[in-house]
């Protein structure tokens, strides 16, 4: 995922927001959180707000995680997920393993005002999306493409076994030995120099190369008379097998908005999310009386009884839930503190002052990529 901008990440607030309206978001939604906050506050719709965060990135070729220049599938085509929930009127919209248009989250929206329907996929989405006058694009820049083929050199897949089979060990003893890591990573060092990746960018290229990143965006508004809405978009996984749907598209597992109640969305570890309908079940727990923080935490903890609390194997996988209550009330949840040491995952609010604070995590420490490759740690690059 692309770095967030903005200041530095504060330490968590109260949680609890000083007025109405309110935006939360994903980290890489922050740059464009007061925008979204200027058009609510002026009294637009929640959706249209929240519309306004998560375009930013999809329209930023520097967020391979999004939109224009987001990470391809296997076989170097960008593919582009979205989904969002209108509060007020209680519809939503979503589309999947869409190819050429950028603007994913305009295109659900699209789905839900002009259809019946609630998802379109692949190319009938793309088809729906110039019925309804969006362009086709090349999404697939040359920074991207270059990192794509320099994973190509590295032969890494994902055919499997995955993290939820019994014989996922079997992906442990392939990788390579800790003594070759070195040569190995010097080898993709010379063609990603000959591929004409520039000298300070080589590594970062090698790091989603060796741990393939996911990478969302997900906005949740609320206005001053109680209104809300969220929206949840995505390139998906890196080097993902064509047709592959995460959670972003899912109703219910990538975001979620009851208008009585409040909205949640996700990123993370898509695969581990739909298994619990992430948030679906945030909303659900505060319906029942949970708080914000109570009910992201609830969710991961699920995710770990699906691993038999096996930190072994829950080390390879990481979620964050971005939660927003009808009353203000907001938590940003983590299964691990970061993906890297010393930068800590976060939560994009803005109440009136915008900010990043840290996610409470459920466990301390870094996260790995599924599925490794190399024995060596993502901090050794």
């Amino acid at each position: 995922m692309a770095a967030a901008a903005g200041p530095a990440i504060e330490p968590r607030q109260a949680m609890r927001a000083s007025g109405l309206p309110v935006i939360v978001s994903a980290a890489n939604g922050y740059a464009h959180i007061e925008a979204g906050y200027r058009q609510l506050h002026d009294g637009a719709d929640t959706l249209e707000a929240a519309l306004r965060v998560v375009r930013g990135p999809e329209d930023d070729p520097n967020d391979d995680s999004v939109g224009l220049g987001g990470l391809p599938n296997e076989d170097g085509v960008v593919e582009l997920d979205a989904s969002c929930m209108h509060g007020p009127s209680r519809r939503a919209g979503a589309v999947g393993g869409v190819r050429n248009i950028k603007n994913v989250s305009l295109l659900a929206r699209e789905v839900m005002l002009h259809t019946g329907h609630v998802m379109l996929v692949a190319e009938g989405a793309e088809r729906f999306a110039v019925a309804r006058g969006f362009k086709r694009e090349e999404l697939l820049t040359d920074a991207s493409r270059k990192v794509w083929l320099l994973w190509k050199e590295a032969h890494s897949d994902w055919w499997g076994p995955g993290l939820a089979d019994p014989s996922w060990k079997e992906r442990l003893r392939a990788r390579l030995r800790a003594g070759d890591a070195s040569a190995y990573i010097e080898r993709l060092q010379a063609v990603a120099q000959g591929l004409g990746i520039a000298p300070e960018a080589r590594l970062a290229a090698i790091r989603k190369v060796l741990f393939p990143p996911t990478g969302t965006v997900h906005c949740s508004a609320l206005s001053a008379n109680g209104e809300m809405s969220g929206c949840t978009s995505t390139s998906g996984l890196a080097w993902k097998l064509p047709g592959r749907l995460g959670d972003s598209p899912i109703i219910g597992a990538g975001c979620y908005t009851d208008q009585d109640v409040g909205s949640a969305g996700a990123t993370g570890s898509g695969e581990e999310n739909i298994k619990v309908a992430g948030a679906h079940t945030i909303v659900e727990n505060m319906r029942k009386g949970m708080t914000p923080l109570e009910a992201g935490m609830d969710v991961l903890k699920r995710i770990v009884r699906n691993y038999g609390g096996d930190q072994q194997r829950l080390q390879y996988l990481d979620m964050k839930y971005y939660v927003l209550r009808k009353d203000g009330a907001y938590a940003g949840v983590s299964m691990w503190t970061g993906y890297e040491p010393g930068e800590p995952h976060a939560i994009a609010v803005h109440d009136g002052t915008p900010r990043l604070e840290k996610t409470v995590s459920l466990y301390e420490g870094v996260s790995h990529e599924w599925p490794p490759l190399l024995a060596t740690r993502k901090d050794a690059l």
